[in-house]
């Protein structure tokens, strides 16, 4: 539940605290000046939740505040349980309740905007609910006199990130001339990687997060990703493209797949903590292609089908690698809304029309599996040779298809991967 206040008056006055430089002296000094008027701890947090200043404690501290301090991270988990209250939406200051599990008190959190831009928040640690009125006004006071002094850093790092993921979107463009855009884009900032090989993995969010949390998702997405990046393992880039993100990394020689799913893994870890169960998040991994940043967007279309297929897979740890998903590679490509009967062989739709069972059908997939071979396709299933004849007969008659000929075995098996793809989102 979201608690709302309103709010009052407040005078104050400046003190030390723990400084970053690189958004200038004057929003630490209207941290500290807040923090000595109220007599609580102060920060101010970007809006994925990773801290950028914060005053001197004043005993009233808990183990997230500790941790974001000493590492300025407070944990995907803590991040997770404070955007689960729908901050990114709200206008004026509420509250974050406690998670004893993570050792997080409840917060007071006022969101500090610029012309309904979400720059940040300005989180005071309030555990028992006592802040007087006065001061929640002077903490609102506050979040109108950082506004201004962080916009300027927020339109240039915007600015920036921005024509770097545009530049790295159209580098993984299937189109040859989007390609040599962004190639020459990042040619010119310097961001070009030289290296042989690139892989690329795609981490895609899957179902409709609540209508209060939709701005989860790049959270959730960037989370992970630049968590991933950090590793000095290789040379690594990334960009968001809707409910998905591409991560890139450049080698120069492939990296081992079980390196590449414990990098997909830890992303999705931190992906899932900030989402908290309001939505999955899955990944695909592409192969490691020769000719690195030239021939990257290939290791992209794989990564994009592969996550598609993991989308489609209940269970498991929600990680596919392109090379995993042998014939059904190609079809992965389909976007789900195009999986639909049209796509399905004519012979095919009126043999699963007239087989509600599925018995046919699975001898058939049995069949084809097998190679034609109706000893080997009798034994997988368990049948005397006899009824399997009878089987592959009524399939022929239904179908009014030579099962001896190649062509329509193709057709047919194609289809039925087809057909368990499409059961399989139906089901997703």
């Amino acid at each position: 539940m979201i608690f709302r206040i309103g709010g009052c008056d407040g005078q104050g006055r400046p003190s030390g605290g723990r400084r970053y430089p690189m958004l200038g002296g004057r929003l630490q000094d209207v941290v500290d000046d807040l923090a000595e008027r109220i007599g609580r701890s102060v920060a101010v947090n970007d809006p994925r939740v990773h801290i950028l200043c914060a005053s001197r404690h004043f005993g009233d501290e808990d183990e997230v505040r500790v941790r974001a301090v000493l590492q300025r991270d407070a944990g995907s988990a803590a991040a997770g349980h404070i955007l689960a209250q729908g901050v990114d939406r709200w206008t004026e200051p509420g509250v974050i309740p406690p998670r004893a599990d993570l050792g997080m008190r409840a917060r007071l959190c006022a969101p500090i905007r610029w012309r309904h831009q979400l720059l940040g928040l300005l989180i005071v640690i309030d555990p028992d609910g006592s802040l007087p009125c006065p001061s929640i006004d002077a903490v609102t006071g506050a979040t109108r006199t950082l506004a201004p002094l962080m916009y300027r850093d927020f339109a240039a790092d915007d600015s920036e990130r921005m024509a770097r993921e545009g530049a790295l979107r159209q580098l993984l463009n299937p189109s040859a001339t989007a390609r040599e855009t962004g190639r020459d884009a990042l040619a010119r900032g310097g961001r070009l990687p030289s290296s042989r090989y690139a892989t690329v993995t795609v981490a895609r969010v899957v179902g409709d997060p609540p209508a209060d949390r939709t701005g989860a998702v790049e959270v959730a997405l960037r989370t992970g990703l630049e968590r991933v990046a950090a590793d000095r393992s290789s040379r690594a880039e990334f960009c968001l493209a809707g409910p998905q993100g591409m991560l890139l990394a450049f080698t120069d020689r492939p990296m081992p797949q079980e390196q590449l799913r414990a990098r997909a893994s830890a992303l999705l870890g931190q992906a899932r903590s900030v989402l908290a169960g309001t939505a999955e998040c899955v990944a695909g991994i592409g192969e490691a292609v020769e000719g690195g940043a030239e021939a990257a967007w290939m290791s992209c279309e794989q990564a994009i089908g592969a996550a598609r297929a993991a989308g489609l897979r209940p269970g498991g740890d929600g990680i596919v690698h392109w090379e995993e998903l042998g014939a059904l590679a190609p079809l992965s490509l389909l976007p789900p809304d195009r999986l639909t009967p049209a796509l399905l062989p004519g012979p095919l739709r009126t043999l699963l029309a007239q087989d509600p069972s599925g018995r046919l059908t699975e001898t058939l997939g049995a069949y084809l599996d097998h190679g034609g071979s109706a000893p080997r396709t009798a034994h997988a299933l368990h049948l005397h040779r006899t009824s399997l004849y009878y089987r592959l007969q009524r399939i022929a008659e239904l179908t009014g298809l030579d099962l001896a000929d190649g062509d329509n075995r193709l057709a047919l098996h194609l289809g039925l991967r087809l057909h368990a793809l499409m059961r399989t989102a139906d089901h997703a």
